[in-house]
């Protein structure tokens, strides 16, 4: 099973008619290929749950990227949390994807299986078999990603997800500085590793010296560094150990230096991010130090222009290099069971570059880079041909995206509606913008009838539920229905354009028993809008509309019907009507294993 995260209908259907997917069209002639319907919301780690459960997301409990806890109205990571586990022991991590996923299932039943970076696979549970945790394993610091900037203009400020450190070059010798590390779990402190970054006197390069591994790192001006190694101590008896690389953007006559997020290093992991705690060392040992943060392409050092679009397709390469080495290990290895990988760079990449192939964004330019999305296509390409050449007549290859790709013109911010519509109230004082900040702290809940988190999701401030909920639930549906019809449809003001196809309620979407934690309302964007940044992260803007003219210009949180996956079997099967929920049953009954009693979806294969 070959994940090839976000691969577009509309783009590969055309390749496979030039010939420029070769392996894909081997699967297309010896079985087939079909759309495949995604999850709503159309978001990675919602739909590849979809795909290892076999249910809808009220079956697995991911709705979102984010949830929001009722109690506080604060926007946490929905995908995994720490819980304490003593005053004076690490806390615990612990996955909050539920339900039965396939290789549980196989497990029972005694085959073996190895699951590459999986999204919602953090922590790993048991299996019979081996996995490497994806998307949903943070960063050192405990969030999906936050990068250092080091640098030596007196007005540098720190960006989306980074963190600043000045630096002075008035005195001689070396800078000293610090890596900024996790914090500290029993009294919440910033640990810091120590570091000296001395300029060389070709003006072009800079070095890393420390304790860490190794004691001297050489960064070149516009690449990437090697690994550093490097342990933080968190008091007597506990330290934890994380690696980060160096991009020199910079050497002179300003300094600017970036480190991206520290990783846990996967020879001794801060949690468990494999099952055996032991298999994420092996591969290290055999292909090197990895990326193990579930989002490892830097899309925000890109986004504030720290990383150059060459900056990030390097960093894109090395990532993907690290899973075609995992990916090769493992069909060397692969007896009988199932063998998964997923390859999430298209992904990022189509997020990163869609801006240079539609030609109607605001960032838009002609540029060679229009190519870099194709590119991503042939080689995924070849990830599909190392399963097919791996594979013997009894074996079932399966080349899976989880949704498609289009354009992200114009954000939405739906707060911003909510409160030109009387449901949404600021503190008295507060007015929309910078002054009502994120996290909806601006929000004065007293008179809010219902607020947005999230990537499209509507919640009620409901009486009961909510800390300070004002709806009654027997207005509930009421409420519903009036906010469904004044979003349905709603248009553009800038040209007129559709920019909401629908807006739908989670019992019209979702059924099991997780039902309760999703949001009350979904919005179902046309193509070309997207929910803002600023309303994920709980923002009010001061208008419902703005161009988007971020470099994160391509997105797939639309309407699910708009931006369906693909799907390929060496083998004939059902392709009509194919959806996410049947990939798992298709799966078990390939290796003649019933489905399990929770699972939605049918076996595509007679």
């Amino acid at each position: 099973m070959i994940g090839l995260d976000g691969l577009e209908p509309s783009i590969v259907g055309p390749m496979l008619d030039a010939g420029e997917l070769p392996n894909l069209a081997r699967m297309r002639a010896r079985g087939g290929y079909a759309r495949v319907a995604t999850t709503s919301p159309a978001q990675t780690p919602v739909a590849w749950s979809t795909f290892a459960t076999g249910t809808n997301p009220g079956g697995h409990g991911i709705f979102d990227f984010l949830r929001r806890d009722p109690k506080t109205y604060r926007p946490d990571i929905a995908l995994s949390r720490y819980e304490p586990a003593g005053a004076f022991r690490p806390p615990k991590a612990v996955n909050l994807r539920r339900g039965e996923a396939v290789w549980d299932i196989l497990s029972a039943r005694g085959a073996e299986s190895t699951v590459l970076r999986c999204p919602a696979t953090y922590p790993p549970g048991p299996i019979r078999g081996r996995m490497l945790s994806g998307m949903g394993v943070p960063d050192l610091r405990g969030g999906f990603g936050t990068a250092t900037l080091y640098a030596s203009d007196p007005d540098a400020r720190a960006l989306e997800g980074e963190r600043l450190v000045r630096v002075d070059l008035e005195g001689a010798g070396p800078i000293s500085s610090e890596v900024l590390g996790p914090f500290n779990a029993t009294d919440r402190s910033e640990l810091r590793f120590p570091i000296a970054i001395d300029l060389d006197a070709d003006g072009r390069s800079a070095t890393v010296r420390s304790n860490g591994t190794p004691s001297s790192l050489e960064v070149r001006e516009g690449a990437w560094s090697d690994w550093l190694a490097m342990t933080f101590k968190a008091g007597a008896f506990r330290s934890i150990r994380g690696i980060v690389r160096f991009y020199l953007v910079e050497a002179g006559p300003g300094f600017q230096l970036y480190a991206s997020p520290v990783n846990f290093d996967p020879t001794s992991p801060a949690f468990p991010i494999s099952h055996p705690a032991e298999y994420s060392r092996e591969i290290a040992d055999e292909i090197g130090l990895f990326h193990t943060t579930g989002m490892v392409e830097d899309h925000a050092g890109l986004n504030n222009g720290r990383l150059d679009e060459a900056g990030f397709l390097d960093q894109c390469d090395l990532a993907w290099r690290e899973r075609e080495a995992m990916l090769l290990r493992s069909l060397d290895e692969f007896k009988a069971g199932l063998l998964y990988c997923l390859f999430d760079t298209p992904d990022r990449v189509q997020h990163m570059f869609w801006r240079y192939r539609d030609p109607s964004h605001p960032l838009h330019v002609d540029s060679s880079m229009a190519g870099v999305v194709e590119d991503q296509y042939r080689r995924s390409d070849v990830m599909v041909g190392h399963a097919l050449d791996a594979a013997d007549d009894e074996t079932l290859v399966v080349a899976l995206s989880d949704h498609g790709f289009g354009p992200f013109r114009r954000g939405v911010h739906l707060n911003a509606w909510l409160l030109e519509n009387g449901l949404l109230a600021l503190k008295p004082g507060v007015g929309p913008g910078e002054e009502a900040g994120d996290l909806l702290r601006g929000v004065d809940w007293s008179r809010t009838r219902a607020y947005s988190l999230g990537l499209g999701g509507i919640y009620l401030n409901l009486r009961g539920r909510e800390a300070e909920g004002i709806v009654d639930p027997d207005e509930a549906e009421r409420l519903k229905a009036e906010i469904a019809r004044g979003l349905d449809g709603l248009t553009d003001p800038a040209d007129g354009s559709t920019a909401i196809r629908g807006v739908r309620t989670r019992e019209e979407l979702y059924s099991g028993p997780f039902v309760d934690e999703a949001p009350d309302l979904l919005v179902h964007f046309a193509r070309g809008f997207r929910a803002s940044s600023s309303t994920s992260m709980g923002g009010v803007a001061a208008t419902s509309f703005e161009d988007n003219a971020k470099k994160w210009s391509g997105d797939h949180i639309v309407d699910p019907a708009l931006v369906p996956g693909v799907l390929f079997m060496d083998r004939p099967f059902r392709g009509e009507s194919a959806r996410l929920e049947d990939l798992a049953p298709t799966i078990l009954g390939a290796l003649g294993v019933p489905k399990g009693p929770a699972m939605e979806g049918s076996p595509l294969i007679p």
